[in-house]
């Protein structure tokens, strides 16, 4: 029996491991092919680098198609990144209490409501937000309220469902005991129902994390000044034909955006196993 299941369990991680890496040899490639010349990158696909160059990674200096370059896109990002992350999970978690713990006039037509504002592709929504967006002169603004704003008033019809959910599997038994205890419905929110969903509000903001900082069509929309294009819209700029397209300059600028993504999820992995169980005993 100890002999089988050694045999199973060496199949077992062999299996992973070969899917493993599979998956993970697009990420290796990109990383490979940033210390590569255009002619090496599209000979093959091999990881293996002949004559490694880091011009790719020195002209992240460099201003390609307006006055910005590549570290201050990046500042650019994390100046809107960061409050629409914040803001999305504040309000989504304010919006999915007051669904999934009061009840109010025509409840279930605004569940309703939020749930089919999920089904509205956002190209449909593209026009109208634009023009009203321009009314408000949020266009084009350095502050980049057109792409933040949306999120204090839990614009994310996604997120709001995903943590109703979430907050329904919590026993209303402990608001109502923190209710005895003369706690009002903000702390109750604050000090009880909020640590019990650390794992969906850390999930909502990976994921909009990631979203936002692979979104090209929004700050493409509403950001016309080059100097204050995002990551994502500067990696475009990074390929015109004009200034010369090197692969590796591209590539260099594709990692320095994926890198905070994948740090952000691997410092956030734990809290995705997070039970509720355990966090109602630390509570």
């Amino acid at each position: 029996m100890k002999r089988n299941r050694l045999s199973g369990n060496i199949m077992i991680y062999t299996v992973m491991s070969i899917s493993g890496f599979i998956m993970l040899y697009p990420l290796l490639w990109m990383i490979s092919a940033t210390f590569k010349t255009n002619p090496e990158v599209t000979e093959n696909i091999s990881l293996f680098v002949k004559s490694p160059v880091f011009d790719g990674y020195r002209d992240l200096l460099n201003s390609y198609g307006g006055n910005i370059t590549c570290f201050r896109a990046l500042f650019n990002t994390w100046s809107f990144l960061i409050p629409k992350v914040i803001f999305t999970v504040i309000s989504g978690a304010v919006t999915a209490y007051g669904f999934s713990r009061f009840s109010f006039p025509f409840k279930k037509l605004l569940t309703a409501l939020l749930i089919s504002s999920m089904f509205i592709p956002d190209t449909v929504m593209m026009i109208p937000q634009f023009i009203m967006f321009s009314r408000f002169g949020w266009v084009d603004s350095p502050l980049y309220p057109a792409l933040v704003v949306p999120s204090v008033f839990a614009f994310d019809a996604y997120f709001v469902f995903m943590l109703m959910q979430f907050m329904k599997s919590l026993p209303s038994e402990l608001d109502d005991a923190a209710r005895i205890d003369g706690c009002s419905s903000v702390q109750i929110l604050i000090h009880i129902t909020a640590p019990l969903m650390r794992p969906a509000l850390v999930s909502c903001a990976v994921f909009q994390f990631i979203w936002t900082s692979n979104d090209f069509t929004g700050p493409l929309l509403y950001v016309n000044t080059p100097e204050r294009y995002p990551l994502s819209v500067f990696i475009r700029l990074a390929m015109d034909a004009e200034s010369g397209f090197q692969y590796n300059r591209v590539l260099a600028s594709a990692l320095l955006a994926v890198i905070p993504s994948l740090i952000v999820f691997f410092c956030s992995q734990r809290f995705f196993t997070d039970s509720i169980t355990s966090g109602a005993v630390k509570g």
